[in-house]
């Protein structure tokens, strides 16, 4: 565990590259998929249950005054990271698929993390208050957005691959109504998530597997790894550098020039620069045919690791210089 500390690798990635390993090695099929796929549906629903219950409101007023800051984070992933994924499109079908493209634009399109986004932007010194604000705000705006964006993406693409209308219809029943029961369960819940931490995250962190499972096994079956050679994977790393580096820069220069504390500047590039894996899992599960879900997380799961890995080291730079 401390060497992964010390090359800021995150073991849930391990465990999930291991989840993929055992689908493309037993994926399920016949009548045993379809009893995973209904547990799966089921496990969707909780973790968005949980995820509307551990929101507080108390977490959302205590920031939300500070709108500029908001606006700021709210276009750098709703706006600039879209744009981004749109002017990847002179990459296909030379550098990837178009199967990896519509990953990538489905990654543009997703909404920030929470979880990481407020403790990078605590460990580096910024305002933690507006973090969790702008977090959790993107966090429930994504559920609404990020359908409609990946179907104007994709449509702008011309690749057709969703329905917008019927994937909203399906987020608001399978995504959104859980999440709206579980804040409203919130008071009765509460006390019982404070004292069972460990449980809630274990559950969280079950669901996403159990989708990534299902979704590599239907992904296998589909024969992912004759689409998906060592060169994909690695021009997936490259572009989510150049798209992490593009989106940090920019938030930088536009936090300075709009002259923003040293505070807001660093929560501005930590929650505008993240996507969620524990939103874009099950969300992708829901938008997506099953065939193409394993090669559409492809993208989020390498991103997501090298964000963290570029987070890490840049927190512990502002938190340096605000100590010196």
């Amino acid at each position: 565990m401390n060497l992964l500390a010390k090359l800021k690798i995150d073991p849930f990635l391990l465990i999930m590259i291991c989840v993929v390993v055992i689908a493309s090695l037993f994926p399920c099929e016949g009548d045993i998929k379809v009893a995973f796929q209904y547990l799966t549906t089921a496990a969707i629903a909780l973790l968005f249950f949980m995820h509307g219950a551990k929101l507080s409101r108390e977490s959302i007023v205590a920031g939300i005054g500070h709108w500029r800051l908001h606006l700021m984070v709210f276009s750098s992933t709703f706006i600039l990271f879209p744009i981004i994924g749109l002017g990847l499109h002179f990459m296909v079908p030379s550098w990837m698929s178009p199967t990896v493209y519509m990953g990538f634009l489905y990654l543009c399109a997703l909404p920030a993390t929470v979880q990481s986004a407020i403790a990078f932007t605590s460990v580096a010194g910024g305002n933690v208050a507006a973090a969790i604000c702008s977090a959790s705000a993107s966090s429930i705006l994504g559920v609404f957005l990020s359908p409609i964006l990946v179907g104007f993406l994709m449509d702008e693409d011309g690749s057709q691959a969703m329905d917008t209308l019927n994937a909203i219809g399906s987020i608001l029943l399978q995504l959104m109504l859980p999440f709206v029961v579980g804040h409203l369960a919130r008071p009765l819940l509460a006390n019982w998530m404070s004292r069972n931490r460990k449980l809630i995250n274990i559950t969280d962190r079950s669901s996403i597997l159990l989708v990534v499972y299902v979704a590599f096994s239907e992904a296998v079956v589909e024969g992912i790894w004759q689409r998906i050679d060592a060169f994909s994977l690695f021009m997936i790393a490259v572009v989510s550098c150049i798209i992490l580096f593009i989106v940090m820069m920019l938030n930088i220069i536009a936090a300075r020039l709009f002259k923003f504390s040293k505070e807001d500047e660093i929560t501005i590039v930590f929650c505008g620069s993240k996507k969620s894996l524990a939103n874009g899992v099950p969300m992708a599960n829901v938008l997506f045919p099953a065939s193409i879900v394993g090669v559409i997380l492809l993208p989020l799961m390498i991103f997501h690791q090298i964000q963290l890995m570029v987070s890490a080291v840049l927190a512990q730079r502002y938190a340096n210089r605000l100590t010196k």
